[in-house]
């Protein structure tokens, strides 16, 4: 915990490595100090096709995924400093975007949690 999944365009990973995307959002993480670094999984996932507005166009959306507990302006800061990397590393897609949800610590349970 946290996740940050990038849903994008497969054509985005056609033109960039996608190993590189993830050190990339890794190192935002980090950088964020939010969390600890061996806590953040990062995962990208590419679809052969989508609709923008309706029409066929490229696109980046990460979906980050943590615990409750941070300030509004702390996820605020952590969309605007993903959103501002891959809007540097990926000039050329239009749509780029992030949110921030939380889940509860109360409900929350890994493997580690169970012994």
């Amino acid at each position: 915990m946290p996740h940050f999944v990038m849903d994008c365009s497969a054509e985005v990973l056609h033109h960039y490595d996608e190993a590189s995307v993830l050190v990339d959002l890794h190192r935002v993480a980090v950088d964020s100090g939010l969390f600890n670094e061996a806590d953040i999984k990062v995962r990208v996932r590419p679809f052969s096709s989508g609709l923008v507005g309706g029409s066929d166009a490229t696109f980046i959306h990460v979906f980050a995924s943590i615990m409750s507990g941070r300030s509004t302006e702390q996820k605020a800061a952590l969309s605007r400093a993903v959103v501002s990397l891959l809007s540097q590393r990926y000039p050329e897609v239009a749509n780029i975007a992030m949110n921030v949800s939380e889940f509860e610590k109360a409900s929350y349970c890994n493997r580690r949690m169970l012994t």
